[in-house]
């Protein structure tokens, strides 16, 4: 191993008091920054919802009250057709 190799074993406490390589466990890499990174993703990924939902309903309520104040430009027409009446009916071809 280089010297480098020896500077990050030092750091990550991989060496012993007599300079050795410390035996490791197959598991010690991983377990702990799996559950770590884990629970970080959850955090952030409930941040982002949490923010996501915030925006739309700001804008949500933006819209509804744009719509409050200008009643004219969104009235209710009476002459609008229904889904039924704007498709054409239906005959089998055979």
């Amino acid at each position: 191993m280089g010297a480098g190799g020896r500077i990050w074993g030092d750091l990550e406490g991989s060496r012993g008091w007599d300079g050795e390589e410390a035996p490791r466990s197959e598991a010690r890499g991983g377990v702990h920054r799996q559950i770590l990174l884990a629970s970080l993703g959850c955090f952030v990924g409930y941040q982002l919802v949490k923010r996501s939902e915030y925006v739309h309903a700001k804008v949500d309520r933006e819209l509804l009250e744009y719509i409050r104040q200008h009643p004219v430009d969104f009235h209710a027409g009476e002459g609008k057709k229904r889904i039924g009446q704007l498709l054409e009916d239906f005959h089998p071809i055979q």
